[in-house]
């Protein structure tokens, strides 16, 4: 379901395949298995990750026709996606999203968790689905775009407008970085960003403070979501988060 590259300093997570890499608990697992490799290969020198994903999708969200089976199952992917948003936050060492297709509602989210959002121009839109699609999105979706994105027009346009944004609009708009011809130029493109940052030769675990710092109000909404029924625990919000 994906595979981890390590080239020189530069870790290539990519989601595999042609289908809609929809966030099933499988899915999320494998990613999440990638990262705690990642972070024991990467302890002793500064590094970079760049996540990608092969074929029309980046991710089209989660996987609905899995979850809406029974209650369990919403919570269960919920808390596997916040666990690994937590842990991408957490992660020690700068983080770019490759958006070279379509990342739809929850894929939309797990792009934006990383630090840079770079995005292919001839193809893909990056799309807030849960107003068209009858659904609410949870405190945390909201905390996570607040934190990232900071005009409020821009969060009407995504949240209650449901705009499918191009590459050259999200850049416009303050949430991807940069736009580029194709999938091969978009993920070169941030080979080149990662590199650069990693020449900078950071200490992984100051800029993962840093980063937690910067992004609290997100890390305090992680440990509920209130869509699914998920309230957490108000004395343990985060407690073993990455572990859920």
């Amino acid at each position: 379901m994906c595979t981890l590259e390590k080239r020189g300093n530069i870790f290539l997570l990519t989601l595999t395949g042609t289908d809609e890499h929809r966030l099933h608990p499988n899915l999320i697992d494998s990613l999440a298995a990638a990262l705690r490799r990642l972070r024991s290969e990467s302890a002793s020198s500064s590094s970079a990750l760049i996540t990608t994903a092969q074929g029309k999708f980046f991710s089209n969200g989660y996987d609905l026709k899995w979850a809406l089976v029974d209650k369990a199952r919403p919570q269960l992917m919920s808390k596997k996606l916040r666990a690994l948003v937590y842990d991408l936050i957490t992660l020690p060492m700068p983080t770019i999203a490759a958006v070279t297709g379509h990342a739809s509602a929850a894929g939309f989210i797990f792009a934006l968790s990383h630090d840079y959002v770079l995005m292919r121009k001839d193809r893909g839109f990056l799309y807030m689905s849960e107003l068209d699609i009858g659904f609410k999105i949870p405190i945390w979706f909201s905390a996570l775009l607040k934190c990232k994105v900071g005009s409020p027009a821009v969060w009407r346009e995504v949240v209650l407008k449901s705009a499918k944004m191009t590459a050259e609009m999200g850049v416009e708009m303050g949430i991807v970085d940069s736009a580029h011809s194709g999938a091969e130029e978009t993920v070169e493109a941030a080979v080149r960003l990662g590199e650069e940052l990693v020449s900078r030769n950071w200490d992984g675990k100051v800029y993962a403070d840093c980063r937690k710092t910067l992004y609290v109000e997100l890390l305090n909404s992680l440990g509920s979501d209130e869509t699914v029924g998920d309230y957490g625990k108000e004395e343990e919000p985060n407690k073993n988060l990455s572990r859920l």
